[in-house]
């Protein structure tokens, strides 16, 4: 069923009580009398109300059809109002912008990040937020959130990144003391790292190798004398020679391009930790998100691309 008025009627009633007459309605409009006739009348025949008296000298609008043109006027100058800010905001990004990362990557990555996207956009005022544990997906603290893996609810939005691995791997003193482990049975016997952050399982690792139905999958408990919520932390220690670490590539590429770490298994993958922009369903067209997850997207793209 067709509502009783149509967002297309607005224009019209408004250029009918311009006009003053039919007549005048339909040159404003480009069309004949008779046409702004029929349109009036199929109107008045959906609302079931009269909202012109028409004779043959002059016409005259009943007090509905006052009412529906001040109503109408009011709606097509929000609607005005609504096309202006949206070619505000095309034409530049602002307003404030909430930004929430873990911590490690966050000082090493997202910063750097943030500050070259304030220069190229300086209306934005952005505040950037570390935390140990990333905010739960429900909070509504934050219009981005940069995190590890996708998450699972799909009232979320999200952007992928970047890819991202986690690795195992060790100082070379430290495998040079106790040995290097040829399978992950054998990591048991090794000081482990620990890190406990967010909702993963603590004091356990998975690995698998190979490919669809020859997938091997083995989880190794842990052990160790150091354990940690601060990653960075515990690449520290790693480089001290304090026992074997999982970390994310991101984290750790730079120490395994200079020798300072090992890969250790590296034929046996660890579970994917991809780098997600985590956005609220209501904010992932606004202007000032969408230019700073598009930003982030293109820097992740570079770095990868040169590394």
């Amino acid at each position: 069923m067709n509502p009783s008025i149509q967002p297309a009627d607005l224009a019209f009633l408004v250029a009918l009580a311009a006009g003053g007459s039919l007549s005048a309605a339909g040159r404003e409009l480009g069309v004949s009398k008779a046409a702004v006739s029929k349109r009036l009348a199929a109107i008045e025949e959906r609302c079931g109300v009269v909202l012109i008296i028409r004779s043959t000298r002059r016409m005259g609008f009943t007090p509905e059809g006052d009412a529906v043109v001040e109503r109408a006027r009011q709606i097509l100058g929000e609607i005005d109002d609504l096309a202006r800010l949206l070619a505000r905001s095309r034409e530049a990004p602002r307003g404030l912008l909430r930004v929430n990362a873990t911590l490690g990557f966050g000082r090493t990555h997202v910063a750097p990040l943030i500050s070259r996207f304030a220069r190229r956009h300086p209306e934005v005022e952005v505040q950037l937020q570390l935390s140990v544990n990333p905010p739960p997906l429900t909070d509504d603290a934050f219009d981005v959130c940069i995190r590890f893996g996708a998450p699972p609810d799909a009232r979320i939005v999200a952007r992928r990144l970047a890819a991202n691995r986690r690795l195992l791997c060790a100082s070379p003193a430290y495998l040079a003391r106790h040995g290097t482990p040829r399978t992950p049975a054998e990591l048991a016997r090794h000081a482990c790292l620990g890190i406990r952050q967010g909702d993963e399982a603590y004091g356990s690792w998975r690995l698998s190798q190979g490919r669809g139905p020859r997938q091997r999958t083995e989880t190794v408990k842990i052990r160790g004398p150091l354990t940690t919520n601060d990653g960075e932390i515990a690449v520290r220690w790693a480089l001290e020679g304090h026992g074997i670490l999982m970390r994310a590539e991101w984290d750790i590429d730079r120490h395994l391009q200079s020798g300072r770490l090992v890969a250790v298994l590296p034929q046996w993958e660890t579970p994917e930790a991809d780098i997600y922009a985590v956005m609220p369903q209501r904010l992932h067209l606004s202007t000032r998100v969408r230019a700073f997850v598009d930003f982030a997207a293109q820097a992740f793209a570079q770095a990868e691309a040169a590394a």
